[in-house]
């Protein structure tokens, strides 16, 4: 892991050197794997790499854990609260549609929810420009393969390092970079309502999904959970879709 530790961190610098860039952001969550980004960017670009924190109606323990991997890693940070900007601006789009009749209440926590993550992720690429930086992704295998991430939201981003880890891999990554003990044994949340952990809205755990991607045993009911996350968050992994020239 050592070793692929320092493949990724080669693959940074050369990415951004080949974009042309200056360095690395990341949005800080004060989750698992945004923790093993922020280490990574700042071990490749001591003094190029940021990292955002973004409240967006949040729980102040998100920013809590977020400040503690600041300090693990030392990278340089802004906090940006976008609790105010989605407030306006979702509750626009809820009156709006109320005045013509056509409010989704149902669909509306979701709704509110992408939103957060769109808007996380708009801050992140106004921040970037300003320093010249890539943005850099946080999802890995499991959410990747699951669709669980926010099309557009924290699906947009320039490079994508943890794609091919498992969660027990970055847990393991996460330990040697020096993340702090008590981000690599919570619970994963997106922080997107109270309470709201990954496993309990993807139906199965990380654990049953890393078996899976291993090509191990699991029980037949996590499996068909895993292939049918899989396939209706085809559209996610592919770039907008054109049509075949006429």
């Amino acid at each position: 892991m050592e070793q692929k530790i320092e493949k990724l961190i080669a693959w940074l610098r050369e990415r951004v050197q080949e974009a042309g860039m200056n360095g690395a952001i990341v949005g800080i969550s004060g989750g698992i794997d945004s923790a093993v980004v922020a280490h990574l960017i700042k071990r490749a670009f001591p003094n190029n790499s940021l990292g955002l924190i973004m409240p967006c109606k949040s729980n102040p323990k998100d920013k809590e854990d977020a400040l503690k991997v600041v300090q693990s890693c030392g990278i340089d940070y802004h906090v940006i609260d976008l609790t105010e900007t989605h407030r306006v601006l979702f509750g626009e789009i809820e009156k709006q549609l109320k005045e013509k009749g056509q409010w989704n209440e149902q669909a509306a926590r979701l709704g509110d929810a992408n939103t957060r993550a769109r808007l996380r992720m708009t801050t992140l690429y106004a921040v970037a420009n300003n320093y010249g930086y890539l943005v850099v992704g946080t999802d890995n295998a499991a959410e990747w393969h699951t669709g669980y991430f926010t099309k557009y939201g924290d699906g947009g981003v320039d490079l994508v390092p943890l794609v091919h880890f498992t969660k027990g891999e970055v847990r393991e990554m996460a330990r040697i970079l020096g993340v702090p003990e008590e981000i690599i044994t919570k619970a994963p949340s997106a922080g997107l309502w109270e309470g709201q952990t990954d496993e309990n809205e993807m139906g199965t755990t990380y654990d049953m999904i890393d078996k899976y991607l291993k090509g191990e045993p699991i029980p037949e009911r996590d499996r068909e959970i895993i292939e049918r996350l899989h396939e209706r968050s085809h559209h996610k992994r592919q770039l907008a879709i054109a049509p075949p020239k006429f």
